[in-house]
């Protein structure tokens, strides 16, 4: 009985064979004959019906069906397979003739060109640059910057931590105590670079983000100091005359802290979409450096004052060139970054 149903679906193997000729047919018909549930699983089953005697040699002529059908179908999907590609390849006309495609240059990304021109402009003011760890400790961090042990910043869904004493810096303003132990003032540096902070990502923010810190400790350097520096960069940086307007707020590396904000280059400070009709646009936060971050540093504060001031260089770009989203910096939209010579 099982030796006729083996001889019966290989018969009807061939003769549908004989109809199925393309590669997606004969995937069709692969399953049809071997998958979980085909025919010849079945027939396994039916093993428990043949006698002790004869349940070796109908197992092996099964098995031999199975092998049979696997092969002539892997033969004739590769064959079809070949088929296929010829007439698509003799479809495909190619005008010899013709010129080729120019391959375009690689660019400098558009948030790098405004790193390097931010960079180079606070140069020709005397800054000189130097570079800060990116894993980097707690201490450098956080510690020696006057952050309390109960700061939000200190917790998980802010910073990313590798370990208890060490993580990925959440700002460039790391490189502080780092100058204050290998450097005497006077000190005028800016420290560039990628930071980190566990943030949802939006519009407006990112986890990862690129920033420019500046820092210049002196005797008698004042707050006028600062502002007089960040009118002049932003000048330089925008190319035209920049007005300020600062609003108080708290940095625990400074004091007294201001957020500043620049007149909005779009509009003029008419008020327009990019600064939501404000007439200005929130750059960066600043303010002096803080007497305990210069007493951990061991410079005296009576004797030495300084200013410090941060700010995104994503932003920065997106209020150059009007860009309203700062996801379209990691998307590698290349209909984007073209814009960018």
């Amino acid at each position: 009985m099982v030796k006729d149903k083996i001889q019966e679906l290989k018969k009807q193997f061939q003769d549908d064979l004989m109809t199925h000729q393309t590669p997606a047919e004969l995937e069709q018909l692969r399953v049809k004959y071997l998958g979980r549930k085909s025919p010849i699983q079945d027939l396994m089953k039916h093993l428990r019906d043949v006698s002790n005697e004869e349940r070796p040699l109908v197992g092996k002529e099964i098995n031999e069906l199975k092998t049979f059908v696997s092969e002539l179908l892997q033969d004739r999907i590769e064959k079809a397979s070949f088929v296929a590609m010829q007439m698509q390849l003799s479809s495909e006309k190619v005008d010899v003739t013709l010129p080729g495609e120019r391959s375009s240059l690689g660019k400098k990304h558009p948030v790098l060109q405004t790193l390097e021109k931010a960079i180079n402009i606070l140069k020709d003011m005397g800054f000189s640059v130097q570079y800060s760890p990116e894993i980097e400790s707690e201490f450098y961090n956080y510690g020696g910057l006057n952050y309390p042990e109960d700061h939000p910043a200190r917790d998980m869904q802010d910073t990313f931590y590798i370990d208890k004493e060490t993580l990925l810096r959440s700002h460039t303003t790391n490189i502080q105590q780092r100058l204050f132990e290998t450097h005497e003032p006077p000190i005028r540096v800016i420290s560039p670079g990628k930071c980190y902070r566990n943030e949802t990502i939006s519009t407006r923010s990112h986890v990862f983000f690129f920033q420019i810190d500046a820092i210049y400790v002196d005797t008698n350097v004042t707050f006028g100091d600062l502002l007089s520096t960040k009118e002049e960069f932003y000048s330089k940086y925008f190319n035209q005359k920049i007005e300020l307007r600062v609003r108080p707020s708290y940095f625990p590396f400074v004091e007294p802290g201001m957020e500043v904000d620049i007149s909005c280059t779009n509009c003029g400070g008419k008020g327009c979409k990019l600064c939501k009709q404000t007439g200005w646009l929130e750059v960066a936060g600043a303010g002096m450096v803080h007497p305990e971050v210069l007493k951990t540093g061991g410079l005296d504060p009576e004797k030495y004052s300084g200013f410090a001031w941060g700010g995104g260089i994503e932003r920065l770009c997106m209020l150059e060139h009007g860009i309203s989203d700062i996801r379209l910096f990691t998307e590698n939209n290349m209909r984007f970054l073209r814009q960018f010579p």
